[in-house]
C-alpha cells in the first residue's frame, strides 16, 4: 500500500479493510464505541486491559508463542523465533497478528506496545538482570559489583557457571526451585546488607552473588539469564502443540441425536407446562428481586424435576423473554401490580407468540438464550461471600463469564470424534488447552454445570454432542437438523376405569393443553399418566370448557372409548359446577333512596364507572373507592365514604410528594460482557469506514491544523453540486459549545437552513445547521494538493 510501518499506529492503518474486520470479530471491544482514527484504534489496542483480554482468547501454543516474543529481543525475526520455540510457528503467528498482538514482517516481528506489562513473567522467567538489579539504589548496586569484581550488572550473566558453583549444591537447589517459574520467592529480611564475606544461608550466598535479585524486603527475583542458564538455554521445558485428546464412551450417533432430541422435546414442554401453571397460579417476587426457596421447592416437586433443573428451566425462560415481573425493582422492594400490591412472576406476551411455533423453532430460543444468558442457575440454593442465600432469578447468581465457558464447552465437544462423550475432568483439560489464561475454581464447576445443563436441554445426549447442537454452533439451520430427530407426537390417549389416562408418547400439542388442564400428571417416563378428580374437571370448567365439550374431546381422542365412571365423574361435577357466583367489585355505593341508585345507573356519564345492582339499594363499582366518591361529586351527588364497620370515614386532602428518581429495572441493571459481545457485520463495517474516514479527515488537514474556511454562498452551491453528484467532502464545523472539528461527508439535500449528508467520521446520518459549516473542501482536490 506504500503506507510506512515504521510504530504500531502505521502498521494498523497498512491492514486492508478485511484485515480490519476481521481484527474487529476478534477484539470487538476495539469498537465500543469507535474510535475517532487508526491512531486512537491504537492506543486502544494497546492498552493493558485490551491486551489481556486478547491473550485470553489465545490457546497454549500461541500464548507460547507470544511468550517466546517477550523474551526475545525487539525487534526479532521469524527464524529465531522458530528456533527459539523449536516447532513451527506460522499458524499462531498469523494468529497473533490478526489479534494485532504481533506486529511487523518476518524480519522485524515486534509485539504490541504495552503486551510486556501483561505478560510479567513471560515463560515463568524473570525480568533480564538490567531490570531485575534496576529498583536497587546505586550505592547498593555499587557494593554488589566491586565485591564481585565487576563493573555493570549485564556482566554478572558472563560468569552464570562459575558463580553458581562457587554458591554451593544448596544454594543451586534453591535455583532450581525457581528455574521453571515463577521466578518469585518469599525470603525474610530480602534487602538485608549481605556480602560475600558475611553470607551465612544459601539465600545469602545467592543474593550475594547477584544470582537472585530483591526486590522488596520479603521477595526475591530469579533474573532472565539465571533461569535461561538452568534451563539449559531452554524457554520452554516441554511445549504442548495440541489439546489433549477427548476420549470417552462411544455410542452410535443416531442414539445420541434421537435421545437428545427427544429431551429437547421433554423440555420445550416442561417448560410450557410450568409458564401455564404460573400463568394461573403466579408465585411472588422477593424484596431482593428473586424467586423464593420454598416456590422453586415446590415447583420441581409438580414438575417431577430435581431443583436444579427447575432452576434452570426458569432462569432460561426468563433469559428468552418467556418470564417477567408485573412490577418495577427499585433496589430495595417491589413496586407490584399482582395481588394485593404484590409483583409476580408471569410469562410475556413473547411466551403467548412462542408457544404457536413449531417444537424445533421453541426448542431454539430456549437454547439461544441460555447460550447468551450470564445467569447460573447452579447457584441457586448455595450461599453467597457474605452467608446470604442465592436465589433464582436474582441478581446474585450473574456471572459475567457464563456465556463464553458454556460456548466453549459446547466447542469442545465438538472437537470430540463423533458419538464420543468425553468425561468432565478430560474437557476441562481441554479447554486449560485452548482458554490457558481462564481457570480457577468457579471457572471448573461452570464447566461441570454447562455440561450437565446441555443434557437437560437437549443439546448432548448420553454427553455427546447432537448433530443438531453442531448446527448450533455452524452456520446451518439446527431446527431442521433437530426435526429429524423429534419424537413423532401421537394423537390419542387410553382412557380407563380408574380414571386414569395414559398417554403412549408425547401429546400433539392442543390435547397436551386440554389434557393438562382437565387432569393431573401422575406419573411420566415412557408412557404419560393423567388421572382425573374432582378438582382437575372444575379446572377446566372454570376455564370456560362445558361438559359435554370435555366428554366430545375425550371421545375424540380416546383409543379404548370413555369408560363410564369418567362421564359419571364429569357430569356430577359440572352439576355442581357455577350454583354460586363471586363477582370483584372495588368499591360500593349504598343509599336508602333506591331512587337515587335508579338515577345514577339511567345517568350516561357513570357509564365509566361500570356500575351494577346486587340489591335495590347497593351498587358495586369495579374502580377505586377514592375514584367512585370523585366521579360521583363530578356528577353533581354529595357522596361520603364509609367504613367497613358502616360509619363514616372522615377525609382530607392528600399531601402531594414528587415522584422519587427510578433505580431503573432489573434488566437494566445487567451490564454488557463485551467478551460475549458479538457485532454484526453491517457494524464491523461501519466501523472500519469511519476509521478510514476520521484517518481522511485527519490526512488532509490544512497546513496550518484547521478546518477549511469558504464564503456562504459558494459554499451552499458547491455542496448542492456535490449533493447532485453524490461527492465526497470536507467540512470544518462547530459544535454548540464552538469547538471546531474535520468531518468526511457525503450530502444529500439542503434544506430549511440545514444540510442532511452522510457523516463517514460517524458512520450516521446527520444534519448540519448550515450557519455552522465554516468551509468545504473535495476530497479529490486536497488529495491532489497534498
Amino acid at each position: 500500500m506504500g503506507v510506512s510501518t515504521d510504530t504500531y499506529a502505521d502498521w494498523l492503518r497498512a491492514r486492508d479493510d478485511d484485515e480490519l474486520r476481521a481484527l474487529f470479530a476478534c477484539r470487538p471491544e476495539l469498537i465500543t464505541p469507535v474510535p475517532a482514527d487508526i491512531t486512537a484504534l491504537s492506543s486502544r489496542a494497546s492498552a493493558l486491559s485490551a491486551i489481556s483480554r486478547a491473550l485470553d482468547r489465545l490457546d497454549r501454543l500461541a500464548l507460547s508463542v507470544f511468550e517466546a516474543l517477550v523474551t526475545l529481543p525487539s525487534p526479532t525475526t521469524y527464524a529465531d523465533l522458530a528456533a527459539t520455540v523449536d516447532t513451527d510457528v506460522r499458524g499462531p503467528l498469523d494468529r497473533l497478528r490478526a489479534l494485532a498482538l504481533v506486529w511487523g514482517d518476518d524480519q522485524e516481528l515486534r509485539i504490541a506496545p504495552g503486551a510486556r506489562q501483561a505478560v510479567p513473567h513471560p515463560a515463568g522467567l524473570g525480568p533480564p538482570a538490567r531490570e531485575a538489579f534496576a529498583s536497587y539504589p546505586s550505592d547498593r548496586l555499587s557494593a554488589l559489583l566491586d565485591d564481585l569484581g565487576l563493573e555493570s550488572a549485564d556482566q554478572i550473566c558472563g560468569r552464570i557457571e562459575s558463580l553458581i558453583e562457587d554458591a554451593g549444591p544448596e544454594a543451586r537447589s534453591a535455583l532450581d526451585r525457581l528455574a521453571w517459574g515463577p521466578p518469585v520467592g518469599r525470603v525474610d529480611g530480602a534487602r538485608r546488607p549481605v556480602t560475600l564475606a558475611t553470607a551465612s544461608s544459601p539465600v545469602e550466598r545467592l543474593l550475594a552473588r547477584g544470582l537472585l535479585a530483591a526486590t522488596d524486603d520479603r521477595t526475591v527475583m530469579l533474573p532472565r539469564e539465571v533461569g535461561l542458564y538452568l534451563r539449559g538455554g531452554r524457554v520452554f521445558r516441554a511445549l504442548e502443540t495440541a489439546p489433549p485428546p477427548l476420549g470417552g464412551t462411544v455410542r452410535d450417533p443416531r442414539l445420541i441425536d434421537r435421545t437428545a432430541g427427544g429431551q429437547a422435546f421433554t423440555t420445550v414442554r416442561t417448560l410450557e407446562d410450568l409458564l401455564e401453571r404460573w400463568g394461573v397460579d403466579p408465585p411472588g417476587v422477593l424484596r431482593s428481586g428473586g424467586l423464593g426457596v420454598r416456590d422453586l421447592r415446590a415447583n420441581a416437586v409438580l414438575l417431577d424435576v430435581p431443583e436444579w433443573t427447575a432452576a434452570l428451566l426458569i432462569e432460561v425462560a426468563y433469559a428468552a423473554g418467556l418470564l417477567a415481573r408485573s412490577g418495577d425493582f427499585d433496589g430495595s422492594g417491589m413496586v407490584g401490580r399482582g395481588r394485593g400490591g404484590e409483583a409476580l412472576w408471569l410469562p410475556t406476551q413473547a411466551y403467548d407468540l412462542w408457544r404457536l411455533q413449531d417444537v424445533e423453532r421453541r426448542w431454539l430460543a430456549l437454547a439461544g438464550a441460555w447460550l447468551r444468558m450470564d445467569r447460573v442457575p447452579g447457584l441457586a440454593g448455595e450461599r453467597d461471600d457474605r452467608d446470604r442465600p442465592i436465589n433464582a432469578l436474582s441478581n446474585e447468581a450473574i456471572r459475567a463469564s457464563a456465556p463464553q465457558i458454556r460456548r466453549s464447552v459446547l466447542a469442545a465437544l465438538a472437537d470430540a470424534p463423533e458419538g464420543t462423550a468425553p468425561k468432565a475432568e478430560d474437557v476441562y483439560a481441554h479447554l486449560a488447552w485452548r482458554e490457558p489464561r481462564r481457570g480457577g475454581r468457579l471457572r471448573e464447576r461452570l464447566v461441570g454445570w454447562a455440561l450437565r445443563e446441555a443434557e437437560v436441554l437437549g443439546l448432548t445426549g448420553f454427553g455427546a454432542l447432537a448433530a443438531h447442537s453442531r448446527a448450533l454452533l455452524s452456520d446451518d439451520d439446527p431446527a431442521k437438523a433437530l426435526l429429524k430427530v423429534l419424537p413423532t407426537p401421537v394423537d390419542h390417549v387410553l382412557l380407563q376405569a380408574d380414571l386414569t389416562a395414559v398417554a403412549p408418547g408425547p401429546l400433539i400439542t392442543d390435547l397436551a393443553r386440554e389434557l393438562a388442564l382437565a387432569a393431573d400428571i401422575e406419573s411420566t417416563g415412557g408412557a404419560t399418566v393423567y388421572r382425573f378428580t374432582p378438582e382437575s374437571v372444575r379446572r377446566a370448567l372454570d376455564a370456560g370448557r362445558g361438559a359435554s365439550e370435555l366428554i366430545d374431546l375425550l371421545k375424540r381422542h380416546s383409543a379404548t372409548g370413555v369408560p363410564q365412571p369418567l362421564s359419571y365423574l364429569i357430569e356430577d361435577v359440572a352439576r355442581r359446577h357455577g350454583r354460586l357466583r363471586i363477582g370483584h367489585a372495588s368499591a360500593y355505593v349504598r343509599s336508602d333512596d333506591p331512587a337515587v341508585l335508579d338515577e345514577i345507573l339511567a345517568d350516561r356519564r357513570s357509564d365509566q364507572l361500570r356500575l351494577h345492582r346486587l340489591a335495590p339499594t347497593v351498587l358495586a363499582a369495579r374502580v377505586a373507592r377514592a375514584e367512585l366518591l370523585d366521579a360521583l361529586r363530578t356528577l353533581g351527588y354529595a357522596p361520603v365514604a364509609e367504613s367497613p364497620e358502616g360509619s363514616v370515614v372522615i377525609t382530607r386532602l392528600d399531601a402531594q410528594r414528587a415522584e422519587s428518581a427510578g433505580h431503573g429495572t432489573y434488566e437494566q441493571a445487567h451490564h454488557a460482557v463485551t467478551d460475549g459481545f458479538e457485532p454484526d457485520v453491517s457494524v464491523i463495517t461501519a466501523a472500519v469506514r469511519a476509521l478510514r474516514a476520521g484517518d481522511e479527515a485527519a490526512r488532509v488537514a490544512t497546513p496550518n491544523g484547521s478546518p477549511p474556511r469558504s464564503p456562504a454562498i459558494a459554499m451552499v452551491q458547491r455542496l448542492r453540486e456535490a449533493a447532485d453528484r453524490g461527492a465526497r467532502m470536507w467540512i470544518g464545523y462547530l459544535d454548540q459549545q464552538g469547538q471546531a472539528s474535520s468531518r468526511i461527508i457525503e450530502p444529500a439535500r439542503i434544506e430549511g437552513g440545514f444540510l442532511t449528508a452522510y457523516d463517514a467520521t460517524r458512520a450516521a446520518v446527520h444534519r448540519f445547521a448550515l450557519h455552522r459549516i465554516t468551509g468545504i473542501a473535495d476530497i479529490s482536490d486536497v488529495d491532489g494538493s497534498a
